[in-house]
């Protein structure tokens, strides 16, 4: 689907409808594709009146006690796995994860944690195409 910023509320509908009761979102894309744009709007749609930023130096953020970001691209899947972050995935709320990876696709397939797949792409000046795919 393509969306500019101002139609990302159907992305987000895609992603409540997926992931009703919460789960994981990897988020993949190129650098600057809109991955921490797309959490900020799923953060406008639950309500998080916190301010969301990337977790590029932290690894993982929490806005309030239903939603969770990490970002594994200066860290890699071992390290985060290395710091227990998988256990944190099975906690009740919405996991965006930037930069996930197929060895994470197939973590949290043997850990039968729900996921969703969205795939980012710039298409044009103002707008993103959103490949949606369900666990």
């Amino acid at each position: 689907m393509k969306c500019s910023k101002d139609e990302l509320g159907r992305v987000v509908g895609a992603i409540m409808d997926a992931l009703p009761h919460g789960g994981v979102v990897v988020l993949q894309g190129d650098l600057a594709s809109g991955k921490t744009t797309l959490t900020k709007a799923a953060a406008r749609h639950l309500d998080i009146d916190e301010p969301v930023t990337s977790p590029t130096f932290s690894l993982q953020q929490r806005y309030g006690d239903q939603m969770f970001h990490y970002d594994i691209y200066n860290h890699g899947i071992e390290h985060f796995l290395a710091l227990g972050l998988l256990e944190e995935l099975e906690k009740q709320g919405y996991h965006f994860i930037e930069w996930g990876d197929e060895t994470l696709v197939e973590l949290l397939q043997a850990a039968e944690l729900p996921y969703i797949v969205i795939e980012i792409e710039k298409c044009a000046s103002d707008a993103r195409c959103y490949k949606v795919f369900n666990a």
